[in-house]
């Protein structure tokens, strides 16, 4: 993977495998790898982030888009046992107008939801309460991860 003006994604994905707790990455497949996202929208809000540093997902192998669905849908199964999550926004934003804040760099989001989560800080302070530390969340995780 090629490091290009700073990507982060790029960044994490190369660093050595050695420090992926460090990154919170909790697994790295053929063409994508699991991290958590270091601002969550909820706790064990994780992305899926392409190994290839490209903005277009059509650029993407067809075996990349298997993998991505495949990463989705384990993600989900491992939060449901690991941290107990009772539904889940997964999603993609491409392009600025759609609210991708990392343009240049394909990633879907898997945001873990309970009942009554919601709350009014992010509307009124613009403001996230984040209920857990990562390293917490991300110990719950991994195991689950290390079994795929």
């Amino acid at each position: 993977m090629k490091e290009e003006s700073g990507c982060p994604f790029c960044r994490i994905g190369d660093s050595v495998v050695g420090n992926d707790a460090a990154n919170l990455v909790l697994y790295r497949g053929r063409h994508h790898f699991v991290v958590l996202n270091k601002y969550p929208y909820n706790s064990g809000h994780l992305m899926i982030v392409s190994n290839v540093h490209t903005g277009d997902l059509e650029k993407l192998s067809k075996e990349s888009h298997h993998e991505m669905i495949h990463l989705m849908a384990a993600s989900m199964e491992i939060a449901k046992a690991a941290i107990g999550a009772e539904g889940f926004n997964c999603g993609l934003n491409v392009g600025r107008v759609a609210g991708a804040g990392i343009l240049d760099h394909v990633h879907f989001h898997v945001v873990p939801r309970w009942n009554g989560d919601t709350n009014f800080m992010p509307v009124l302070a613009d403001t996230k309460a984040m209920p857990e530390y990562l390293e917490k969340t991300y110990n719950k995780l991994v195991g689950g991860f290390k079994k795929l």
